[in-house]
């Protein structure tokens, strides 16, 4: 069990199971190509040219994640393992 956090919409509108992550990527400074895959051509870092909107550059390590994080741009999140157990359905 967690701690419910503080915030505006409460613990439960927050917490979300199963998210896909695509990609890790590390910090600009250690790898300035972390967005490349072994078919690019081009040599790219994962902040698009002029930066995210809203939000900048990114200068740290980063998370790839499939749909999208409840919480404003620039939150802190908590990632752990699943309590649930991965069972297939078929």
């Amino acid at each position: 069990f967690q701690v419910p956090r503080s915030g505006q919409l409460g613990y439960g509108h927050r917490t979300e199971i199963n998210k896909k992550i695509y990609r890790i990527g590390k910090s600009a400074k250690e790898d300035p190509n972390s967005a490349m895959t072994e078919n690019d051509l081009t040599e790219k870092g994962i902040t698009p040219l002029g930066g995210f909107s809203h939000y900048g550059e990114v200068t740290q390590d980063w998370v790839m994640v499939k749909g999208c994080v409840m919480g404003c741009r620039k939150r802190l999140i908590t990632m752990r393992k699943s309590l649930l157990p991965q069972v297939s359905r078929k």
